[in-house]
């Protein structure tokens, strides 16, 4: 590449790594939040909440790319233009169609980096990320451990704790067992323990009373008791494994036997040929925000103003664009047979940047105004 194209091309990177730190940042912390509020309350490790955000990082990433490509486009050929560097090399023969070549060759690296994210890290972060939330929903202090509510750990069961102390004594302890037809036996006890053993979980009541209601014979008997050892093992059995999802699932075992992981996801086969294909879609657009960044902001001619309109009618071009995905992602899930629509929106970003330069590529126009140093050189 020629000195000015690595110029160009490293003032991109490196802007591209700003814009890609704060917008990831932004998303993270947002799905932080989330997270924080719905695992640490439940009484989890912050080792937990840890390793749930690094499992949701890579598709943050992935969506952060494109948006981070088009801020750097932007951002760089702006100041090249304010500080007439875009000026001196356009006088010295350079046509926007030729400095559109290190913005490319950017475009086709961050599309790279998409690539591995779409193709591999995204996929297997979900798979792990989907198997750690069935392990957790699963797990004593998610299904029982939550003060003041009326939980329904299984179907027929009703547990109710007042207060946990902090060392993990529960207070004023409510169980219903309704899931015996004409029978029901409800405990409420004074405090209360998790234990674990080789077998499972027990709670261990104390100080309490078991009221068994017979519904046939409208009798009930009541039994005081010291200790009593209830077995919830049942109660929190983790569900059933959850149902394989084409979100996982390889990009060649999906284009290679669509039919199969359709049917085992319980998916349309437009809709699994919609996932494969957008995997390869999500790169491109990478390519084409950066291109339209660069060609919206080189039609513009020199105003004292800055280049404020061309930005926002960059910004508006990839609305239409994504516009443009979202329309198509129906008919596609529909009809399998027009997957090809998938890059429908990568050839009109394409086609957009290939008019714009052209047009920055015209011949001047009267009434178009120069910037006052090449002025004063005409004159």
């Amino acid at each position: 590449m020629a000195r000015f194209d690595r110029y160009v091309l490293s003032q991109l990177m490196v802007l591209f790594g700003f814009f890609a730190l704060v917008l990831i940042s932004v998303y993270w912390v947002n799905r932080a939040v989330v997270l924080f509020d719905r695992l640490i309350a439940d009484g989890h490790s912050a080792g937990v909440f840890l390793e749930f955000t690094a499992l949701s990082l890579p598709n943050v990433i992935r969506m952060v790319l494109p948006m981070a490509s088009f801020a750097s486009a932007v951002y760089v050929t702006n100041r090249l233009s304010s500080e007439s560097e875009l000026t001196v090399v356009q006088a010295s023969g350079f046509s926007p169609w030729r400095l559109a070549r290190p913005v490319l060759v950017f475009g086709l690296i961050v599309a790279v980096m998409m690539s591995v994210l779409t193709h591999f890290l995204v996929p297997k972060s979900l798979e792990q990320l989907r198997l750690r939330e069935a392990e957790i929903s699963g797990s004593v202090s998610a299904r029982l451990l939550r003060e003041g509510t009326f939980l329904h750990p299984t179907r027929g069961v009703t547990f109710y704790i007042r207060d946990i102390t902090p060392e993990g004594e529960l207070r004023d302890v409510f169980l219903s067992d309704r899931r015996q037809p004409g029978r029901v036996v409800t405990y409420t006890a004074e405090n209360a323990f998790l234990l674990r053993d080789s077998v499972g979980s027990k709670l261990v009541m104390q100080s309490g009373l078991a009221q068994t209601l017979n519904v046939a014979k409208e009798t009930l008997s009541t039994t005081n008791f010291t200790d009593l050892t209830y077995d919830i093992s049942g109660l929190i059995t983790a569900d059933s494994q959850p149902r394989r999802k084409i979100q996982f699932v390889p990009t060649l075992e999906l284009l290679t036997d669509t039919a199969a992981v359709a049917e085992a996801a319980n998916d349309t086969i437009g809709e699994t040929l919609e996932e494969a294909n957008s995997r390869f879609q999500q790169p491109i657009l990478a390519v084409v925000a950066a291109l339209i960044g660069y060609s919206a902001l080189m039609i513009g001619s020199y105003s004292r103003f800055g280049v404020g309109r061309q930005i926002v009618f960059a910004i508006f071009m990839l609305v239409v664009i994504k516009l443009a995905e979202s329309a198509v992602t129906g008919p596609v899930r529909d009809n399998a047979a027009l997957w090809p629509l998938i890059y429908l929106p990568s050839l009109i970003g394409l086609a957009i940047s290939g008019l714009l330069l052209r047009r920055a590529s015209g011949p001047f126009k009267p009434g178009k105004s120069l910037p006052p140093s090449m002025a004063e050189g005409a004159a």
